[in-house]
């Protein structure tokens, strides 16, 4: 049976990879060719020509394929009160690979604005949206992810001395997003999250603790910081999560199964979906699903790559779901590819129709076994 509300049967994670034409005019724009309106003009006119094409191939919803962001959490990040971009040494690395040295630090106390730039983002989607007749859907980084990978050294000792009180601003500063976001008009919002991921994973943990950090209680952390921010929300809006192991250029940072934190994460966070990837080995398997609660939450299942343009096979892919519907019932289950294409501008190592494709298979596939 589809679903007529968010998350549905057949869904995608976020990002999309950036149109030639944006590319080329954030190109321009550093080298001083054209203005920041100019760049705004072309962002509008390629993120409605990606909303009207999420809905020609059977989206429900649609995105802005984060068309304006550099990254897929700093942008968002960097313009909370009390915090600022920067240039560490180095850039996160990945497999084989670096990205660009960006982070995000906490100078100041904490606060959503009300002139944060992504909710103006998220009006222009949505009467896109209205016109091509599919919701939309607004995709920030975790509270957590705030937090997790630069850890005490990146938050202002002298503005939070005690960690309590800055998870205690954090839950509150998420919270009036949550609602900020709402009165925008948003009805599906999604919480994007690496962090969980980095909890499953032994390397990252060691990470952690090399750094001074100590990732021991760190899932009751997160999971109260969440389920502050979320509890006011109204009951005619959707908030879900993503959790990621790392997405830069198709490579990755973590891995490890699920098991570690599946309890609570999704018995023990409010959600009301959890986008999971599923495409590799380095997920593990489906057994964590068994803390699934039963009822009306939902689990995407993310068995279709954004990483690499080979298209899967249909018949393979209904078998994994039926794999993990011995662990959540198949009523509880959904579609979509594992990740967003493009987490940061330079896009996965695909083309655009093979991410067009991607999700069509999203779509067929869920009309064949939900119905249409």
């Amino acid at each position: 049976m589809q679903r007529i509300k968010a998350p549905f049967r057949a869904d995608e994670v976020g990002s999309l990879l950036r149109p030639l034409r944006i590319k080329e005019a954030r190109a321009k724009l550093e080298k001083g060719e054209i203005s920041a309106d100019h760049l705004r003009k072309v962002e509008d006119m390629e993120i409605e020509k990606v909303v009207h094409k999420q809905a020609s191939i059977g989206l429900k919803l649609a995105t802005d394929g984060e068309f304006r962001r550099s990254w897929w959490h700093f942008d968002f990040l960097a313009k909370l009160t009390g915090c600022e971009l920067f240039h560490p040494d180095e850039g996160i690395q990945f497999a084989g690979v670096q990205t660009r040295p960006d982070a995000v630090r906490v100078i100041g106390k904490l606060d959503f604005p009300d002139d944060h730039p992504m909710l103006a983002h998220f009006k222009f989607l949505k009467k896109q949206c209205e016109i091509a007749h599919v919701m939309p859907k607004m995709t920030i980084p975790s509270p957590a992810v705030l937090h997790f990978r630069g850890g005490r050294r990146s938050i202002s000792k002298e503005v939070y001395p005690d960690l309590k009180a800055f998870f205690e601003d954090l839950g509150k500063t998420y919270r009036k997003a949550v609602r900020a976001f709402y009165d925008a008009g948003c009805r599906y919002l999604q919480f994007d999250d690496t962090v969980w991921a980095y909890l499953c994973s032994e390397e990252e943990l060691k990470k952690a603790r090399e750094r001074g950090d100590n990732p021991d209680g760190l899932q009751e952390i997160y999971a109260r910081v969440i389920n502050y921010a979320i509890a006011e929300r109204p009951a005619d809006m959707t908030i879900t999560t993503h959790v990621c192991r790392g997405n830069f250029r198709s490579t990755w940072v973590s891995s490890g199964g699920y098991e570690p934190v599946a309890e609570t994460m999704l018995a023990g966070t409010n959600y009301d979906g959890y986008f999971l990837e599923y495409d590799s080995d380095r997920a593990g398997g489906f057994e964590p699903l068994r803390f699934l609660p039963k009822g009306n939450k939902i689990v995407v299942v993310g068995v279709i790559t954004s990483k690499f343009g080979e298209l899967e096979k249909k018949e393979d892919i209904k078998r994994r779901l039926q794999e993990a519907s011995k662990f959540a019932p198949l009523e509880q289950l959904a579609l979509s590819p594992q990740c967003g294409f493009a987490s940061t501008e330079e896009g996965n190592l695909l083309t655009e129709d093979e991410q067009w494709a991607k999700l069509k298979l999203a779509v067929d596939v869920a009309n064949e076994v939900w119905g249409k």
